[in-house]
């Protein structure tokens, strides 16, 4: 080889080390790069502290929910956020609603409180027989009403300052404009009657479980409720309905609450009935839950002064039905009343502890049977 070739040697030679450690350097360059896009920014651990109330739609997606974590500084980006729930196996069981989360969080984190039932604002659930009020029952129980469960909701966390409690939601009730608050056309007359009384929104919500907003406002939440409320109620049919037995739509609901307080499971339809035929004879419907309903504290059997008392609700001592409903008629009662059974029974009383009860159409049969459950212990007040 001559001296020229073997400096074209290694000419090349020095030519190939250099791409090949520029090629090198730009490999590493890239996978430097690479890597940064696929560990986008998170913060580390479960957050800073401050309280936030975040809410997940009905219908909404993971994807939906990402950019808003991140607009808020709850996470440090979306990309983050969307990584650890692909990443976590139970992420498709983040249901909607309210739920607390702090600033600042990791993502994994933030996956987490999401799947977290003590982080999430549990809904309110009001039962069939539920009242506005709380309710006094003798022996030192107290039975929560709506406007209690309400405030249990709103008042969660530390940031109780603001909260929406018992007492403004009472005052909205009495002393807003019924129409504003949802009120359905049925009931607006008899509502707007009863100004300044907390309890004249009884039976317009409805039985069922509502995801409240902890940072509305009591009208806000009280609107929120009657109104999905009141569609429940005329989806029934309870217009058409009330007309075919001889009642108006608020009456109907009125006699729907009385089978809700009075009626055992399986009898709604016989209750529905007896009440019908008592209002036709006419005679005084007498039932306990009534006077009940005006008392401070209460029991299952009342005294004869309980039933003396004249009350706006006090069938005892008053024609016809109450003024109000007496508590929130399920749809089961609802249906009840418009659809009572067949027969001409004008009396019934529950017999014993576990629950029989006995209609009858004559008083004598009625009276033998009351004896039944007075010495079963049903009907001994212990006032």
């Amino acid at each position: 080889m001559t001296t020229r070739s073997h400096a074209q040697g290694r000419t090349r030679s020095t030519a190939v080390l250099i791409a090949s450690i520029l090629l090198i350097v730009g490999l590493i360059a890239w996978i430097a790069v690479a890597r940064n896009g696929a560990a986008p920014k998170d913060y580390e651990g479960a957050g800073n502290g401050v309280e936030e109330i975040v809410e997940i739609p009905e219908g909404s997606t993971i994807s939906q929910l990402g950019p808003e974590l991140e607009k808020r500084d709850i996470v440090a980006s979306n990309g983050a956020f969307q990584t650890a729930a692909a990443n976590h196996p139970d992420a498709d069981n983040i249901h909607p609603g309210y739920y607390l989360l702090e600033g600042q969080m990791s993502a994994k984190a933030a996956v987490d409180a999401l799947l977290s039932e003590e982080n999430r604002i549990t809904p309110v659930k009001v039962y069939g027989g539920a009242t506005l009020m709380d309710v006094n029952v003798l022996g030192g129980q107290t039975r929560y009403g709506i406007y209690s469960m309400i405030q249990e909701v709103t008042c969660r966390g530390s940031n109780t300052q603001d909260c929406v409690d018992a007492e403004q939601l009472q005052d909205v009730a009495a002393n807003a404009d019924p129409k504003e608050l949802g009120v359905p056309e049925w009931a607006v007359e008899t509502v707007a009657a009863r100004a300044g009384d907390p309890k004249r929104l009884e039976g317009l919500i409805a039985p069922g479980e509502y995801i409240i907003d902890p940072d509305a406002s009591a009208q806000e939440i009280i609107t929120d409720l009657v109104t999905r409320s009141a569609k429940q109620y005329n989806d029934t049919g309870i217009v058409e309905r009330a007309n075919a037995i001889g009642l108006s739509p608020y009456e109907l609901l009125v006699a729907a609450s009385l089978v809700e307080r009075e009626a055992p499971a399986g009898e709604f339809d016989k209750v529905a009935r007896v009440i019908l035929n008592r209002l036709d004879v006419p005679m005084r419907l007498e039932f306990d839950s009534t006077v009940n309903y005006g008392l401070t504290d209460v029991e299952v059997a009342t005294t004869d002064e309980d039933r003396a008392a004249v009350t706006p609700w006090n069938t005892y001592a008053m024609d016809g039905l109450p003024q109000t409903p007496i508590a929130s008629p399920s749809m089961e009662a609802i249906d009840a009343m418009e659809n009572p059974a067949d027969g001409d029974w004008l009396f019934f009383v529950t017999v014993d502890q576990d629950g029989t009860t006995v209609f009858n159409s004559t008083f004598e049969d009625h009276l033998r049977d009351t004896q039944r459950a007075v010495d079963s212990g049903i009907l001994d007040s212990q006032r």
